[in-house]
C-alpha cells in the first residue's frame, strides 16, 4: 500500500509538472523546441505510472 501511495503521489507530481510547463511556455520561459522535447516524455510516463499502479493493485488483490 505504501508503494501504491507513492505512485499516486508521483502521478500527481507529473500532472503538476505538466501544468507548470504549460505556464512556462505560455510565459515564453520555454521555447517551442524545449516544449516539444518534454511533451513526449510526459506522455510516455503517464501511462507507465498508471500501468504500474494497476499492477500493484492486482498484486494486492491476489
Amino acid at each position: 500500500q505504501d508503494n501504491q501511495r507513492f505512485v499516486k503521489i508521483a502521478r500527481g507530481s507529473l500532472n503538476e509538472t505538466r501544468h507548470w510547463l504549460r505556464l512556462a511556455y505560455a510565459r515564453n520561459l520555454l521555447t517551442q523546441e524545449q516544449s516539444a522535447r518534454l511533451h513526449p516524455l510526459l506522455n510516455e510516463l503517464s501511462p507507465k505510472l498508471n500501468a504500474y499502479l494497476n499492477s500493484l493493485k492486482q498484486k494486492a488483490k491476489g
